[in-house]
């Protein structure tokens, strides 16, 4: 084969798709070095960490700042570090964590599947219109509703309560309502005229044939609830501050806090951040490629 033939057969790689992976790479980038940095910090010592400010590298590498945020060392073993002498009380602020994150996903992510099977299927009087509202809700902040939902919750003595952080989330969420009403229009009518046929009625369709044909989207709703609801800090703030109902969130800001001659204690706090994100990092690992796939079937661009 002569040199022409195999410039020819080679295959020439599009400018745009190099152009378009350098973008790529480059977010990538931006995106894994903040949390690398949190790495970095949360396995230095806080003392060292202003004269090795350049140092990509641990500065004085240590686990110190993890046993100081799980209560595992000494006063003076925190001091001597550059530390606080606070510590989280890591095991009641998780149990907290999970009860509300946990509380919060099972029972939106059913009530919302009943209410977008409702919106695809069902036939009734104003359906459209509540369905624009409930779109419309999409465009108001939740800073909004924020004061009236603690107003509410404390003239229920909700305060300081695990049902006071989680009822104003607990039921409906717009999102997923929309998100998973979306996944049921696609599904064939033919199927659920068959179970009818068989005598089979709404809520056993919708059991017995939609929920299992819709496992994909559903779990990804309840990851993306999880996650909400693992992650939110503001409501669980102001109405949680009793250290039984904390949750890790709120408790991170608090550790920091606690810090010596006025100096936050870096170490403490990403080492703190690191654990209460491991969650997280580990539901996207295990589901991200499911999350990613039923965002994309169900049409939400």
């Amino acid at each position: 084969m002569s040199v022409e033939n195999r410039g020819a057969g080679r295959r020439r790689v599009p400018l745009g798709k190099i152009v378009a992976w350098a973008v790529l790479i480059v977010l990538l980038a931006i995106t894994l070095v903040p949390f690398y940095w949190m790495l970095r910090t949360s396995f230095s010592t806080t003392a060292s960490l202003p004269s090795n400010s350049e140092n990509p590298l641990p500065a004085d590498f240590t686990l110190d700042a993890y046993r100081r945020v799980l209560g595992l060392s000494s006063a003076d073993e925190s001091i001597a570090a550059g530390g606080s002498t606070g510590s989280l009380n890591f095991w009641v602020y998780l149990r907290n964590s999970l009860v509300v994150a946990v509380s919060i996903t099972a029972v939106q992510t059913f009530s919302c599947a009943l209410a977008a099977y409702a919106f695809a299927r069902l036939r009734w009087p104003g359906r459209e219109v509540v369905f624009s509202i409930f779109l419309a809700a999409l465009m108001v902040p939740p800073i909004f509703t924020t004061l009236p939902n603690f107003v509410l919750i404390r003239d229920l003595g909700l305060l300081n309560t695990y049902l006071g952080i989680v009822l104003p989330s607990l039921l409906m969420s717009p999102f997923a309502v929309f998100f998973l009403r979306q996944f049921f229009l696609g599904i064939p009518k033919e199927i659920e005229e068959a179970a009818r046929i068989d005598g089979a009625g709404y809520f056993r369709t919708f059991f017995r044939i939609i929920v299992p044909m819709s496992s994909a989207p559903v779990t990804t709703l309840a990851i993306l609830t999880y996650v909400g609801a693992w992650n939110e800090y503001f409501w669980p703030l102001l109405v949680g501050q009793s250290e039984d109902v904390r949750v890790l969130t709120v408790a991170l800001g608090i550790f920091r806090a606690q810090t010596p001659n006025g100096g936050p204690d870096w170490a403490g706090l990403m080492a703190g951040t690191v654990i209460a994100a491991l969650p997280i990092l580990v539901l996207f690992i295990a589901f991200g490629k499911r999350v990613i796939n039923s965002i994309e079937f169900s049409g939400i661009k």
